[in-house]
């Protein structure tokens, strides 16, 4: 499940996930409220044969009308939900955001790239640590050189 509002990033991400030869089907969701209610399994995604359980979610943090974080906050509630992998996927590189999702639960953060062959390389080890795996062994560099950016450190006044 990728839960994202912006058309371009959606586009994105699915050229990536094609050219990693990502098989698994990917629900988009376009702000909180939708996430939630597909995971609870509400209103039009009621059927679990046609909207069944993701097996990740791909997490954007600026959402229209309900926050990333508030959606991961959520999800971590959630007993059903507790081994449920989320990779924050946004644009953001501030410190304060990135120790955020990691307090609620986040299993990675990931800043999007601006390059098609860099967000390539990134969906290419979700697939193999979070797909065809159950996550990376700790400290697996490979793994970590994704989820380890360049990042900003927010000013603190």
């Amino acid at each position: 499940m990728q839960v994202e509002d912006e058309e371009h990033d959606v586009l994105f991400m699915e050229m990536a996930l094609q050219n990693a030869n990502v098989e698994n089907r990917v629900i988009v969701a376009r702000d909180g409220h939708e996430a939630i209610a597909y995971l609870k399994g509400e209103g039009k995604f009621e059927d679990r044969q046609l909207f069944p359980l993701p097996r990740l979610v791909l997490l954007d943090l600026k959402l229209l009308r309900m926050p990333g974080l508030d959606v991961l906050q959520w999800i971590r509630q959630q007993t059903a939900f507790s081994r449920l992998p989320v990779i924050v996927c946004s644009s953001s590189n501030h410190d304060a955001d990135v120790e955020a999702a990691y307090r609620l639960g986040a299993n990675g953060y990931v800043v999007k790239p601006c390059r098609p062959a860099e967000m390539l390389e990134i969906v290419r080890r979700i697939k193999k640590y979070w797909l065809d795996a159950s996550g990376p062994t700790p400290n697996c560099e490979d793994w970590l050189s994704v989820i380890e950016p360049q990042r900003v450190t927010t000013p603190r006044h």
